[in-house]
């Protein structure tokens, strides 16, 4: 094999490729990652097992190849090498070595076998569908943010994605959950969605997913059956199983009967929290909401350090009301709101509130009161 590469080709897709290979590993294969040269292309593949990345470059290819190095190693090599050098790679089937030339630059790096390299991406997808590379950033940014890190509970460990309504009335839907705090975000759904099973996307999955795309205007192909999903990105290919449980009935946590409506400007309300959450302990984290006319109240008590409390002018008529909230979720929460305004529903001190944006649809988020 005898490939030579654009150094900032190479530098691109080693960066999305070796970010999947986990840093630890007991099996060694799992530490390389696959290098394919053929037909003027020169192909990379890296896998933890669970998730399987491939990106294809083009490349001036002499004899056609294939071999595995260490991912790391070769994607420091490669980042280390000045900008704008041609690089080429030379491996010799009668030696386990891969070779690497840049300007008076020559590395040697250790291979292991190709036939040792495992295929997770194998297996039929039952549906398939489009969709711009924008809404698809939305769905995993407005709702990532409220994925389970609890591993006991693993079914939360990533974001339900599935179709509702029937019809010209369907939407594809995402929704993540860690028993503190729901996000839900949905638009209409893209042709052949219809009949797809709703699937849970691992937490890597999706924080990959949102690395890759690059570019907003960019189209993304979106293959799934029960157990596994692929998402083509330009020259990428991803290719992730899913998590075998089943997500929870979340829409009996989601209230329909918060009577008492607040809206205040997302971002003074957001600044506020933030100050008066500075006084408040690592472990509590709690800030008051107290609610009279159109005056709001934040306020925090850490019985360790002292208090704080700041007064903002808000729309706001229903009974007066004291509630609680943990800060940094109120905070992750505001931090999704795209508008001016943000829209509080509240019930009671003990029960969850809806939050929503005034001036964007398609998303809600939920909230669990705190004790204060």
């Amino acid at each position: 094999m005898k490939v030579t590469v654009e150094r900032a080709e190479l530098l691109k897709s080693l960066s999305h490729v070796h970010r999947v290979v986990e840093r630890r590993n007991t099996i060694p294969i799992l530490a390389n990652v696959l290098i394919r040269a053929e037909r003027s292309r020169l192909a990379f593949k890296a896998t933890d097992l669970d998730l399987e990345v491939i990106e294809t470059v083009p490349a001036e290819v002499g004899p056609e190849g294939v071999t595995t190095v260490p991912a790391h190693m070769f994607y420091e090599i490669v980042r280390k090498i000045p900008e704008g050098a041609q690089i080429v790679l030379e491996a010799t089937g009668d030696r386990a070595i891969l070779t690497i030339r840049a300007g008076r630059s020559k590395f040697t790096l250790q291979t292991l076998p190709e036939s040792d390299f495992p295929d997770i991406a194998t297996g039929e997808m039952t549906h398939k569908f489009a969709l711009p590379a924008r809404d698809l950033k939305r769905l995993i940014e407005k709702t990532q943010f409220a994925i389970s890190t609890e591993e006991t509970r693993y079914y939360l460990n990533g974001i339900y994605l599935h179709t509702s309504g029937s019809g010209t009335d369907m939407v594809l839907r995402a929704v993540a959950t860690d028993g503190h705090r729901l996000a839900q975000v949905e638009f209409p759904a893209p042709t052949g969605t219809e009949g797809m099973p709703g699937v849970i996307v691992p937490r890597k999955t999706v924080n990959e997913v949102q690395r890759l795309i690059e570019d907003l205007d960019a189209e993304v192909t979106v293959e799934l059956s029960s157990s596994k999903i692929r998402f083509t990105i330009g020259d990428v290919v991803l290719t992730s199983k899913l998590i075998d449980g089943t997500f929870p009935d979340y829409g009996r946590v989601i209230p329909l009967g918060n009577d008492k409506e607040l809206e205040v400007g997302k971002r003074e309300f957001e600044q506020a929290v933030d100050r008066v959450s500075t006084v408040s302990s690592e472990r509590g984290r709690a800030v008051k909401l107290s609610l009279t006319g159109g005056r709001l109240v934040l306020s925090v008590t850490n019985p360790d350090s002292g208090s704080a409390t700041e007064e903002l002018e808000v729309a706001y008529e229903a009974d007066p009301i004291d509630i609680g909230f943990n800060s940094r979720y109120l905070l992750d929460i505001a931090a999704q709101i795209e508008g001016d305004t943000a829209v509080l529903r509240l019930a009671d001190p003990g029960s969850p509130t809806l939050v929503q944006d005034k001036d964007a649809k398609g998303a809600l988020y939920v909230l669990m009161p705190m004790r204060v």
